[in-house]
């Protein structure tokens, strides 16, 4: 690994990237634990064999790229971003402000290497950015630790929740044109419970993710049921709440006759149905992680391919469901590698055919986005064979 080394004669562009350094730090938190280790790394560097092999003498960033593609391309271990941060520390306040334009340079020495933004006996790197925009340009083209479009789709879409939840939520009870099935754009008409009817204004919510089918998730080493995932299907906004109204019931008393409340299906994922259910949606997320090892050692096992309850195998950039969650001590970011079982086997060249286990096998590394008490998500960042229900993840081990 490396450290970017300390210039006193910095660029235009690279003194505006420090600038906006405090701003983006509260929008990309970096941990004590990982600024200690960046320290420690940007004091001499990393020993030349944790290097990858192939690590480029220069690099220019470019768009679409990366944090953690360009760890993979200076490290060993991608996930070990603190150490790649501890490289930037002397020039870049904060890991995360790493753009498109700027150059890294590979110094090695006394069997030592840094990244530095300086070339060896040269200037620091420029970014070029138009001075009309410039601004807003270091804001928005920070690199992201994995492309985006990996994980967001994902955000608001795992829901873990007790057995009654769903019963409890409101359902949809009819469409426009008595359709079956709805699609985006469709009007729809819900109803909450007589004790909690799906009323509007206020600060009640407005936006709605629609559900179906708690389904159990099992541990697969205990047996124990860890909670039970909701099937996501789409989205939905109130129009107009339920409405009650007290007529007559011809014998001097009153009657109760509810209006359902009125929802447009704003996105559909799977089909939406009368009976689906609707739950408040979450805040809009645009989270950026910072990859790190656990703090302690892992054992943990795939419990689910996310996606289709039928489906037991999942290849690079899949999510899984595995058994360890937050009262575990696992964290959004958390880095694990991804161990395969082996397969069993008939050994027929013997005397006598005898079943075998093959060793597992190290198959790659996963990265736990999204967290819940007993249950985690984690996205397979790197995997050269198939990850299956079962498959045991645990604490990275050094290559």
């Amino acid at each position: 690994m490396t450290a970017f080394a300390t210039t006193r004669t910095w660029s235009i562009g690279v003194a505006l990237i420090a600038a906006l350094a405090s701003a983006q730090a509260q929008t990309y938190p970096v941990t004590a634990g990982q600024r200690s280790t960046a320290q420690q790394v940007a004091q001499r560097g990393i020993p030349e064999s944790e290097l990858a092999a192939g690590a480029p003498e220069r690099y220019t960033v470019k768009r679409g790229d990366t944090l953690w593609g360009i760890s993979g391309m200076y490290l060993r271990q991608p996930w070990r971003w603190p150490d790649l941060w501890g490289m930037n520390l002397a020039s870049i306040a904060n890991p995360h402000l790493i753009y498109p334009g700027q150059v890294l340079y590979l110094v090695r020495s006394n069997g030592y290497a840094r990244l530095s933004t300086v070339a060896p006996g040269g200037n620091a790197g420029t970014v070029r950015l138009s001075p009309q925009t410039r601004e807003k340009s270091l804001a928005d083209m920070a690199l992201p630790t994995l492309s985006p479009h990996l994980i967001e789709p994902f955000l608001a879409e795992p829901l873990i929740v007790d057995a009654g939840t769903l019963q409890r939520a409101p359902r949809i009870v009819a469409t426009t044109d008595d359709r079956v099935l709805m699609a985006s754009g469709d009007r729809a008409y819900a109803r909450g419970s007589a004790e909690a009817p799906l009323l509007a204004g206020g600060d009640r919510p407005k936006r709605f993710r629609i559900f179906r089918d708690a389904v159990p998730l099992k541990d697969p080493v205990t047996g124990e049921i860890l909670g039970y995932e909701a099937k996501y299907l789409g989205n939905a906004s109130l129009v107009e709440g339920e409405t009650v109204t007290e007529l007559p019931d011809g014998s001097g008393g009153q009657r109760r006759r509810a209006s359902p409340a009125t929802v447009d299906v704003t996105k559909v994922k799977n089909e939406i149905r009368a009976g689906d259910r609707l739950l408040p949606a979450p805040p809009q997320q645009y989270l950026n992680y910072v990859p790190h090892a656990p703090q302690g050692p892992v054992q943990a096992a795939v419990v689910s391919i996310y996606g289709d309850a039928s489906v037991r195998y999942a290849t690079q950039n899949q999510v899984v469901a595995i058994n360890k969650g937050q009262q575990d001590g696992m964290e959004i970011g958390t880095v694990l590698g991804v161990v395969s079982a082996g397969a069993r086997m008939v050994d027929k060249t013997g005397e006598s055919p005898e079943t075998i286990q093959l060793p597992d096998q190290r198959n790659g590394y996963a990265m736990v986005f999204k967290v819940f008490d007993r249950v985690s998500y984690a996205l397979i960042t790197t995997a050269p064979r198939v990850v299956q229900v079962g498959d045991r993840l645990q604490t990275p081990q050094a290559d």
